[in-house]
């Protein structure tokens, strides 16, 4: 199997796209090519068939590649909690909540073992792996506590390709501070450049590549240009302030950004609704007119249940519930309800505390094991979901708390997975227009998503659009031959295949 790893000159430069985009190239040549993550650290995540665990965006490589997702191309996956404490996902499964001092001292070892156990499994089904570092690999501090650049690709004896992004400035001083800090053995696997998210004249580009080939000694492949057309799922929360949530359109949804928002990828395809105009609500915003409130899944239920307090959030939220529907999912869906018990402080130093109140649900953590699992239910037809009895919907689950239902009714009829508790057969909870899951990805499902945006269109006078078209997965589908599409047009292909041992 060949290894190719894709390293970035920083956080946020481009590595997850460029894995995808190659992804999708030798795919359609007929390659067996797999993506590859050693170690994540994302609150975005999703649920694999198997029922395991990884980050999202080797979910989107995954697809990229034509594959099913599998835990072994992401085997360790880092949640971030509080107090620089993670929760630490091992091959798709809960290992434990760690600190750094912890983990770096006392899990190294197991997590290694993990990571060269999945570097075997896919070594025996593909013929090529993309491999994706993170952050930077030349944090001098962390060279010998990096499991995630080049102590991998050593692992794995993988060349490395190095993207740098030029959008934020210092693009050269970046790209040669990079190759300087790292140890001349690292330096060597570097076998190209990669410069993205670029506007604006090239030739006034092109001198500083010739100089920086001849500082580096190291081919610049090609430049990639920033196109505001491609729809592509972020990895991160530090991301969303690039996040092109479009405050435009007659229809009005606000999303809440809790402080520890997760898997906020649930609300990517509201944004191709026909007029929708989406708007993240910031701590300290005020709410304004909105025609639907959608308040997203949390790495701490908690601590955000208290953050929304402090904000001044819970008694506009309250008001607003009678006049316009307000949407929970998974966190979201817990802060909806009346109490979230955590008496031994598995969630939060907190303890319990009261929800919203706008459900009479109560959700408890204990020793309930962590829920994952993709899912499918009926919807049951309550509140504003009349009308859709009967729509089957699928999602995933990743929760650790557990909700009964006192006085509402249940959104869903679960077939598969877990639901609102191990024991109950039922999703969700519907009272009035307030409506909580614990499915992500339920705006994912075109029925549902459409038969929710139909009803706030008719609530605001306007037509139903009905299901003809689903935007978001033509958008979806569009961005990924498009991605593959500027990366050929703008990277020297015949280096790549040099590099990958493809014969042109």
């Amino acid at each position: 199997m060949k290894c190719l790893m894709v390293q970035g000159t920083s956080s946020n430069a481009g590595k997850s796209v460029v894995v995808a985009a190659l992804c999708r190239i030798l795919s359609k040549r007929g390659f067996k090519v797999a993506p590859f993550k050693s170690q994540n650290m994302s609150l975005n995540s999703f649920t694999t068939p198997e029922n395991r665990e990884i980050a999202m965006a080797q979910v989107f490589q995954a697809e990229a590649a034509g594959l099913e997702p599998h835990h072994h191309m992401n085997p360790i996956l880092l949640k971030p909690k509080e107090d620089f404490t993670s929760q630490v996902i091992v091959h798709g499964l809960p290992a434990g909540d760690m600190n750094f001092y912890h983990y770096q001292n006392n899990f190294r070892h197991e997590a290694l073992k993990a990571i060269k156990e999945s570097l075997d499994s896919l070594e025996k089904d593909y013929d090529i792996l993309i491999m994706e570092g993170a952050g930077s690999p030349a944090e001098i501090n962390m060279l010998d506590r990096d499991m995630a650049n080049m102590p991998i690709a050593r692992l794995a004896d993988a060349d490395v390709i190095l993207v740098a992004d030029i959008d934020r400035g210092g693009v050269f001083a970046s790209i040669a501070g990079t190759f300087q800090l790292l140890p001349p053995e690292d330096r060597v696997r570097i076998k190209g450049i990669v410069i993205n998210k670029f506007r604006g004249n090239l030739d006034i580009l092109v001198p500083g590549i010739r100089q920086i080939e001849e500082i580096v000694g190291v081919p610049v492949l090609g430049v990639l240009p920033y196109d505001e057309q491609l729809k592509l799922p972020e990895e991160d929360s530090a991301s969303l302030s690039e996040h092109k949530y479009l405050n435009r359109g007659q229809i009005k949804v606000g999303v809440m950004r809790l402080p520890r928002i997760s898997n906020f990828t649930d609300l990517d395809p509201l944004e191709y609704e026909p007029d929708i105009g989406i708007r993240l609500v910031e701590m300290g915003d005020e709410l304004g007119q909105l025609d639907a409130l959608i308040i997203p899944g949390t790495r701490n239920t908690i601590s955000d249940m208290v953050a929304l307090n402090e904000a001044g959030f819970s008694d506009e939220i309250r008001q607003i519930a009678t006049e316009i529907p307000l949407v929970g999912i998974c966190g979201g869906y817990q802060i909806l309800g009346e109490k979230i018990m955590d008496p031994s402080l598995k969630e939060s130093k907190q303890g319990t505390v009261d929800g919203l109140g706008l459900l009479n649900v109560k959700t408890s953590f204990g020793n309930v094991k962590k829920i994952i699992s993709q899912s499918q239910g009926q919807i049951m037809g309550n509140g504003i979901f009349k009308g859709l009895e009967g729509e089957l919907i699928r999602g995933y689950e990743l929760h650790e708390g557990v909700t009964n239902i006192k006085g509402s009714k249940p959104l869903t009829r679960v077939i598969k997975g877990c639901g609102n508790h191990p024991q109950s057969q039922f999703d969700g909870a519907v009272q009035g227009m307030t409506t909580g899951t614990y499915f992500h990805g339920i705006f994912h499902n075109f029925s549902f998503r459409r038969f929710f945006i139909d009803y706030l269109r008719e609530k605001n006078g306007l037509e139903k659009i009905g299901f003809e078209v689903d935007h978001f997965e033509v958008r979806k589908g569009f961005s990924l031959e498009r991605l593959a599409q500027i990366f050929e047009e703008n990277v020297d292909m015949k280096i790549m295949d040099k590099i990958l041992s493809i014969d042109s």
